[in-house]
């Protein structure tokens, strides 16, 4: 599979596309934006109007899903603008282009799986990544698209996936799926003691970072019936533990819509749960119990800029905070139901947040 990388150009889609269908082809085009595929689905038909275009994502229902799929596999259109939807399961021998937009916003092992859907024939097959300038590319998203370029043959899965892990720095590399021991102490800190102990015996310096438990009365969890694969699952897993940031809880909750469906609650109530765990490390929150109406939360002063902050807050609202003897800090919540409460307390953790980091 010969991979070219590059700015989002028209001209590369014009000449990508017009090549393909000239030669009896298809073409993926993968966007992975539902907001914005429709708008992207429409551009390429001005660039390219002698194309049949047909749009393809999650949120359709099965029925239209199914007849897009079968008229593509059909040679009904020539260019599909799709999610990730089509990363594995489809066999289409004619379809030897694939484009990707934003290549930059995947791992290294997804870019490989979708541009496997290509290059399953004789003829020569052609990835198109888009990324933007390559001053606004992390180091990481560098080096994937480098290995990516390094390693095109099909036969590259293998020297991919350690690049990967190399990249990521260990990944689940241990084979993780059925220890219960990880169950017992969450994944995500499960992997922070992993790289601890690859470091202390490298005689590497330990991160120290904020690691928060978090105590609600709620199944949370991804169910094997919404996601089967368990690959699939452990990379959610995975990803869900290295979020910072809420953007990022959102973005991935759109891509489980759109690949999976409706997330059912105990999937639903893990986004919660680490929804709650971003904005906890962001307030120096190491521990964070609900029982009932009551929250309790304890703090790790060495992870606030200014822990005095939080002095100031309680002192400006006596009757709604309240310091314990052991310096918890405990709120009675006015929401009675979990999802109302989580609500509340979300807004609590980010004025907790803002007075420890001002």
């Amino acid at each position: 599979i010969i991979t070219y990388i590059s700015e989002f150009d028209h001209g590369v889609i014009t000449d990508a596309i017009q090549k393909e269908i000239n030669r009896g082809g298809q073409v993926f085009f993968i966007h992975n934006n539902i907001h914005s595929i429709n708008k992207m689905a429409e551009l390429v038909r001005k660039l390219v109007p002698e194309a049949k275009i047909g749009v393809a994502h999650g949120r359709l229902s099965e029925d239209e899903l199914e007849k897009i799929m079968i008229s593509f596999v059909n040679h009904e259109m020539d260019v599909l603008v799709c999610t990730t939807i089509v990363e594995s399961g489809l066999d289409i021998p004619a379809a030897n282009t694939i484009i990707i937009n934003r290549a930059d916003r995947f791992g290294l092992a997804q870019i490989y799986q979708l541009r496997g859907r290509v290059g399953r024939a004789d003829e020569q097959a052609y990835a198109y990544l888009f990324i933007p300038a390559e001053t606004g590319l992390g180091k990481d998203a560098q080096k994937r698209l480098k290995v990516l370029m390094e390693h095109s043959d099909l036969g590259s899965g293998f020297q991919i996936a350690m690049s990967d892990l190399q990249i990521r720095g260990g990944g689940s590399a241990l084979g993780v799926s059925q220890s219960g021991h990880i169950a017992a102490v969450g994944y995500d800190m499960f992997l922070q003691r992993v790289e601890n102990a690859v470091a202390e015996l490298k005689g590497e310096p330990i991160t120290d970072t904020l690691e928060p438990e978090i105590n609600i009365p709620m199944s949370a969890f991804i169910p094997e019936s919404y996601v089967p694969d368990i690959d699939q699952r452990l990379s959610v897993y995975r990803r869900l533990a290295r979020m910072t940031e809420l953007t990022e809880i959102s973005a991935i909750k759109e891509e489980m819509l759109d690949r999976y469906g409706v997330l059912p609650d105990e999937a639903a109530n893990l986004l919660l749960k680490i929804m709650l765990k971003v904005l906890s490390v962001k307030g120096g929150v190491k521990r964070l119990d609900i029982t009932g109406r009551n929250l309790s939360l304890q703090f790790s002063e060495i992870h606030q800029k200014h822990p005095f902050g939080l002095v100031d807050m309680v002192t400006a609202s006596p009757k709604k905070f309240q310091f314990t003897v052991d310096h918890a800090l405990k709120v009675k919540l006015t929401q009675s139901g979990i999802q109302g409460a989580v609500i509340e307390i979300k807004n609590i953790l980010k004025e907790i947040a803002m007075h420890v980091n001002r």
